[in-house]
């Protein structure tokens, strides 16, 4: 066996929570599936292709609710120690709110480390153990954080290929074996061979004619009144699909989903012979290569639907149909080769181009003044209050930090650049700023309007135990 390959799927979501709506983000939405399945087998009852494929979607989403309801009482973080704890994978650690650290730090080194002290603490509540690798939001690294990982414990983390490949000195092996920051942890590059072959709009995988097609949808092919309480009178996706890719212009067949498994196997083999390819040209290396291949985890099953089977078939085939290469995890490979190379990887992101454009251009630039501002006033009320332990500081200074750790929110400044939901991210950004601002300024004044505290703990209740004092200019 002469490599390694390290899959890894990175999730977050933005914290969205509108308590004010009745309906926003339903607690029932599993079961409006099923309610609009069973619409669609009646529908379709004398038309066999789409009788089959409204079947499918009733019992998919009829176990996913047994597996979510019914076997796991909603907890799927449950799930996920499960397996952790089984070996089957090794779960990391991210930034509390998946704020750019590079653009934090450049301004305010504290709040960067409040970012991630309270996004490992939050791994450590949830998790009940210190995470070992650490994904950095968007992959966005920049000289210096790696002094807060190391204060954070974390052991390794993630960067672009350029990251690595522009360090100094440059790196000895490429981007096929980490290298040790400075600091300590260590940097391992994505491959971008892999990622090309799934992320790739004209070559990747997700493109095939047979897989099904994500924008044709009943949400919007439909009547209104068919779809039933899913749609509350707005047209939306519903996740009831009937039409496959087929091509790039002209009329959509039907879903296959025998032609889909075809492609999903033919294709995870595709994928474990380029890797078998690419290792062995890679034998001039000194050590056992490793391939790091990170991918946003909304891509399989969301994007792709196909996704998950192809990450099935993929690990299945690498585990038992081969033997030049292994699957571990960047943990793994580090206990097995703890000798590395030590550079200061360079300034880098996954974004497009590679830098920090996609979160600062004409559409977003104007947030980062108030994040920058807000952001110096939280440490200095922390440096003023950091002795003071009443409750009502506590809970003022820890909404303070909540209101400037979501307004930070990388998604706020991406969905601005992509106008998708420019409006929303931008009254996001707005909102966090205001109750910070208010709620500073009301308690640097000693006039504290409680009920305005209460309301915004009822909006924005995330992290229940979060410490304010990692805002403190020289740490706790």
């Amino acid at each position: 066996m002469s490599g390694h390959l390290a899959l890894i799927l990175h999730a977050h979501l933005p914290f969205v929570r509108h308590p004010e709506h009745e309906h926003f983000l339903e607690e029932d939405h599993l079961d409006l599936l099923i309610d609009l399945a069973l619409r669609e087998r009646k529908r379709n009852r004398n038309q066999p292709e789409l009788a089959e494929l409204s079947e499918f979607y009733f019992e998919l989403f009829s176990a996913s609710r047994r597996f979510f309801v019914d076997e796991w009482k909603g907890d799927l973080l449950a799930a996920f120690r499960q397996l952790r704890d089984a070996g089957a994978l090794e779960i990391i650690g991210c930034a509390a709110t998946h704020g750019l650290l590079p653009l934090i730090q450049q301004q305010s080194p504290a709040a960067a480390r409040a970012q991630l002290l309270i996004g490992r603490d939050a791994h450590v509540d949830l998790f009940q153990a210190d995470p070992t690798g650490l994904w950095l939001p968007e992959c966005a690294y920049a000289p210096g954080l790696d002094t807060i990982l190391q204060e954070a414990n974390i052991r390794w983390f993630v960067l672009d290929a350029h990251g690595l490949l522009f360090g100094n000195p440059q790196p000895q092996r490429a981007i096929y074996a980490p290298c040790y920051t400075r600091a300590g942890p260590a940097a391992f590059a994505r491959d971008r061979d892999s990622s090309r072959q799934v992320w790739s709009a004209e070559e990747g995988y997700p493109g095939d004619p047979a897989y099904r097609e994500f924008y044709r949808d009943v949400g919007f092919d439909l009547p209104l009144e068919h779809l039933g309480p899913i749609a509350r009178g707005v047209r939306k996706f519903s996740g009831v699909k009937y039409h496959r890719i087929t091509g790039r212009k002209g009329e959509k067949q039907f879903y296959d989903r025998a032609a889909a498994e075809k492609a999903a196997d033919a294709h995870a083999t595709h994928f474990v012979e380029q890797r078998r390819a690419q290792l062995g040209q890679l034998a001039a290396v000194d050590v056992d290569p490793i391939l790091v291949v990170p991918f946003d985890a909304e891509l399989f099953g969301h994007w792709w639907f196909e996704g998950p089977r192809f990450l099935e078939l993929f690990i299945r085939k690498a585990a038992f149909d081969q033997r030049e290469f292994r699957l571990t995890t960047p943990s793994e490979y580090l206990a097995m080769h703890p000798t590395q190379q030590t550079i200061e990887p360079g300034a880098s992101t996954w974004g497009d181009k590679g830098h920090l454009e996609v979160w600062i251009d004409k559409n977003s630039s104007w947030i980062y003044p108030h994040l920058h501002a807000a952001a110096q006033r939280m440490t200095n009320v922390a440096n003023t209050q950091k002795n003071d332990s009443s409750e009502l500081n506590d809970r003022v200074l820890k909404q303070l930090a909540r209101e400037l750790l979501l307004a930070q929110a990388s998604d706020w400044a991406f969905l601005m650049r992509t106008g998708t939901a420019r409006e929303y991210a931008s009254k996001r950004t707005i909102d966090h700023l205001a109750r910070f601002n208010k709620l500073h300024d009301q308690f640097a004044a000693g006039q504290l309007n409680e009920k305005f505290l209460a309301d915004c703990e009822w909006r924005d209740n995330l992290f229940p135990n979060l410490n304010w004092r990692y805002y403190c200019s020289g740490g706790l």
